[in-house]
């Protein structure tokens, strides 16, 4: 879970490095470093200091050569050994004449060590990283050419990677390779038309609007105008062009203090967005990157939802939509552990891999485990031409836009959106609702825009209500039905920014065993909008209240019934049950952030997380 960037060509090589880190620095920020080739040698220097990994590197690098000819550069989400300058990248070789940039895990590190071992070369680092580069020296030592090196040792390595490479001896020349872990290419489009490699879009978009992707165990040769692809056998091969529509300008702070903030407030146009030209004239749906033969989906009795972290959340609200409109049974499964329990899966399983980058690996392979079983892929993602959208047989993209805090915000309510638009897209395709329910329903799920707008305006409110428990280091959050992903989101926002405790539970399962922790002064947060279950969510209030707990309730405006059973009301506008998350949810992603913020702690880059999760 790292951020690679490199660049061939031009007189800014240097400085598009560090600027492209600083964009890649949400997928991890344990430590950066870079290394420049200037025609005769490579210079490296590497900062493992945390946050200030980046401010670091900048102030080493000004002893960097002049003008070089190509670099590679990373920031670095630890996974083999500690954040240290050792471990940090570029690593090299025995000579110090190749270095290698890597995100993702070699899963066969450990063997390939002990026989390089054995053959002499001497690893300085707790990485699986630097096995790599000497693996690449040693078929270099037989003669190949570095692209030639590349796809050899390609061969060789298990598990996922993206690798930046280069060579002292083959100047202005990259070689990269991906399998599994996103990986970018493109020419700049200006008169130097400098190589560029990155693992995120928004690294290098600056020069150009048009990439290339590679598919898993491509080889790619970068040189300034020169893009050359081939495969793990060396037969040349055309990488997918990619054409970008937005702009830097909207990975930027906005005039807000943070990404977190600004996004939070996006949210209201990336639901709009998500839904934006859905809905045809005569008031069918369409959802145009759906690839799936409607035949396919009209044998579907089965859909399984697998995903990770806040998309298993939008899952769960999923299902309790999906199972009332399609009237068939719908499945929720961590991506992590989905393949291991051996699913039962067949061709009338629609198994839907839901994850914000398209890039998570767990979700991958859950995905290619379906595949494998002979069910239907579909992704919802938030990205174009992802690893995921490429492999499914459908994708439906949930257009937030670029997301840059580590925590989901915006993405968590589009997945969200998505996933009910495309409930009530099957409904319609199986003739489950009525015109006049569908009908209905979307225009209802057209009217949540406006509603997560007004509650982002009670922000001052909720902040107010965050400051009463600064000092709070526990939380439990209750929720029932679809308040219940709601509460585990909430739990999981507070985890993840605000460093608390905070577990989530069905509230009718306190009486199981957590209500033996609570006593006077836990604080328990619940989701009390009106749902089905509204009047036993507040006898299970009840219950907390009774044994001297304090209560802060999220409300539909005006229940005076439910802010009775409250110390304090987060007050959101009433919804239809079912899409009652994508309101719900909102005073509680603000609840954590000005706890987090009271704290004074950094809400975009969290501690030991990483945006995208590229190892499993």
């Amino acid at each position: 879970m790292c951020g690679i960037i490199g660049v061939t060509g031009g007189a800014q090589v240097t400085e598009l490095l560090l600027a492209g880190l600083a964009r890649l620095e949400y997928r991890g920020y344990d430590s950066a470093g870079v290394v420049l080739e200037d025609g005769e040698r490579l210079w490296r220097a590497r900062a493992a200091t945390g946050t200030r990994s980046l401010e670091d590197l900048a102030k080493l690098v000004e002893d960097a050569p002049a003008r070089p000819e190509a670099g590679v550069g990373h920031t670095r989400w630890a996974t083999h050994g500690r954040p240290t300058d050792a471990n940090a990248h570029p690593h090299l070789d025995c000579t110090g004449r190749v270095a290698v940039v890597h995100n993702g895990i070699v899963e066969n590190c450990r063997e390939l060590a002990a026989a390089l071992a054995d053959g002499g070369h001497t690893l300085v680092s707790d990485t699986d990283t630097e096995v790599i580069a000497h693996l690449v020296e040693d078929e270099l030592g037989a003669g190949a050419e570095l692209a030639g090196a590349v796809r050899a040792v390609v061969r060789r390595l298990r598990g996922s990677f993206a690798v930046g490479i280069v060579r002292a001896e083959e100047p202005g020349t990259i070689v990269a390779a991906r399998r599994v872990s996103p990986l970018v290419v493109a020419l700049g489009d200006g008169p130097e038309r400098e190589g560029l490699l990155a693992s995120d879009i928004p690294a290098i978009l600056g020069r150009t609007r048009t990439f290339w992707t590679l598919a898993d165990d491509q080889v790619v040769t970068l040189r300034p105008g020169s893009v050359e692809v081939t495969d793990v056998d060396g037969v040349s091969v055309a990488p997918r062009s990619l054409h970008v529509d937005w702009d830097l300008e909207a990975a930027e702070k906005g005039g807000f203090d943070d990404f977190m903030s600004k996004e939070m407030h996006e949210q209201p146009q990336a639901v709009r967005d998500t839904l934006l030209g859905r809905t045809l004239a005569d008031g069918t749906l369409a959802v145009d990157e759906l690839r799936l033969d409607p035949a396919v989906l009209d044998q579907v009795d089965k859909v399984f939802i697998v995903a990770c972290g806040s998309s298993f959340h939008a899952g769960l609200v999923a299902k309790h939509a999906l199972e009332r409109w399609l009237h068939i049974p719908v499945e929720i499964d961590i991506a992590s552990e989905f393949r291991y329990r051996d699913p039962v899966l067949d061709q009338r399983t629609l198994v839907v891999g839901v994850s914000q980058s398209g890039e998570t690996v767990d979700t991958l392979q859950a995905m290619r485990h379906a595949s494998s079983e002979g069910a239907p892929v579909l992704v919802i993602s938030n990205v174009v031409d992802s690893s995921m959208a490429r492999e499914a047989d459908g994708v439906l993209y949930t257009r937030a836009g670029p997301e840059i805090g580590v925590a989901a915000t915006k993405t968590h309510l589009a997945q969200i959106a998505a996933l009910e638009l495309l409930g009530l897209a099957l409904a319609q395709q199986r003739g489950s609702l009525s015109p006049d329910q569908l009908a209905d329903l979307l225009a209802q799920l057209g009217r949540t825009p406006e509603l997560i707008d007004d509650v982002l305006g009670r922000d001052e409110a909720v902040a107010a209500v965050a400051r009463r428990f600064t000092d709070v280091r526990d939380f439990f959050f209750l929720g029932r039905h679809v308040g219940y992903p709601v509460a585990m989101e909430g739990a999981l926002k507070l985890k993840e920014i605000a460093y608390v405790r905070a577990e989530a539970y069905p509230a009718g399962e306190l009486k199981h065993g957590p209500i033996a922790l609570v006593e006077p002064g836990t604080v328990v947060v619940g989701v009390a909008t009106r749902n089905r279950l509204w009047e036993k969510m507040l006898s299970n209030v009840a219950e907390v209240r009774s044994r001297g707990a304090t209560v802060v309730l999220v409300a539909d405006d005006g229940d005076g019934e439910t802010a009775a059973e409250a110390d304090h009301v987060l007050w959101v506008p009433p919804a239809h049950e079912l899409l009652s998350p994508l309101v719900d949810v909102v005073p509680l992603q603000q609840f954590a952030y000005h706890l987090a913020r009271a704290h004074h702690l950094d809400v975009d880059r969290p501690r030991n997380l990483a945006k995208t999760v590229t190892v499993e």
